[in-house]
């Protein structure tokens, strides 16, 4: 799962999966900005079949790797 996450991430920031370390703070390292984190969601959803919604989901919920895969645990689990 969390090679998958860092390839949805690369994907939409341009780089390449290695690159992107569990603790990468997104938002910081400027890789993920407002319409990047609607994409993010929408790639996990459909990747991971979950149903996020996002007026309740906060910024400190995506912020590294790591924390969306917690994210995507706890949909799928």
């Amino acid at each position: 799962m969390e090679q998958k996450i860092a390839e949805i991430i690369a994907g939409l920031c341009g780089g390449e999966p290695e690159e992107i370390e569990p603790e990468l703070l997104l938002f910081e390292e400027g890789l993920l900005d407002s319409f990047a984190a609607i994409q993010l969601v929408l790639a996990l959803e459909e990747t991971f079949g979950l149903s996020l919604d996002m007026a309740v989901l906060s910024r400190e919920r995506i912020a590294t790797p790591a924390a969306i895969a917690a994210l995507v645990r706890e949909g799928r689990g």
